[in-house]
């Protein structure tokens, strides 16, 4: 349960950010893709839509995504995507072929890149 919170709650967030955040929007710039985020099995999915620099989030599985990323169990995925060090725990979880790589695995490391944009902003 705790997984497919987190994946829809990263889907709020991509969807404000897009709004509201014109770093994130130029990293969405000529982007016209989905992808997805699941474990192996295919029982928690969700998918983002990106187009004309917005993000759209739906549960589930969409057929022939631009990449997935699917993980060997939602506690995993959600261990992973709660790391602190978030680009070693993908990079352990590739090697021990722990998570999967589906599709164009230059767009994984966009999506990563674009993650650092969803951080809480501070109040100061």
């Amino acid at each position: 349960m705790k997984f497919r919170f987190l994946l829809w709650a990263l889907g709020l967030l991509m969807v404000r950010a897009s709004r509201n955040n014109p770093e994130f929007q130029q990293q969405l710039a000529d982007k016209a893709l989905t992808f997805q985020l699941q474990t192996a099995d295919g029982k928690i999915a969700r998918h983002y839509i990106v187009h004309e620099q917005r993000v759209r989030s739906v549960a589930g599985m969409v057929e022939a995504p631009a990449f997935a990323i699917a993980f060997k169990d939602a506690a995993y995925g959600f261990a992973t995507l709660q790391a602190t060090n978030k680009q070693l725990a993908f990079m352990q979880g590739i090697q021990n072929k722990d998570i999967q790589i589906k599709g164009n695995p230059a767009l994984v490391i966009w999506f990563q890149d674009l993650t650092r944009y969803l951080k809480p902003r501070k109040k100061g």
